[in-house]
């Protein structure tokens, strides 16, 4: 009886699970940059007035290394 390569069959699933992770992926890169034409062909939305500031917890940022 013969013996059953399982290395054989590990990497199969292995070059499966790839292949659809890629698909998957350029999926979502499709989708990405059909969202950003579809953003960048639109008008602009009109300036809206910013909210005013409301006193709330004091927060410092740090400064960008330069």
């Amino acid at each position: 009886m013969a013996k059953p390569n399982y290395a054989f069959e590990k990497r199969q699933r292995e070059l499966a699970k790839k292949k659809k992770q890629d698909e998957k992926d350029a999926r979502k890169r499709e989708a990405r940059a059909a969202e950003t034409t579809s953003i960048t062909t639109t008008e602009p939305a009109p300036a809206e007035e910013p909210a005013p500031l409301q006193a709330g917890p004091r927060v410092h940022l740090r400064k960008p290394a330069e």
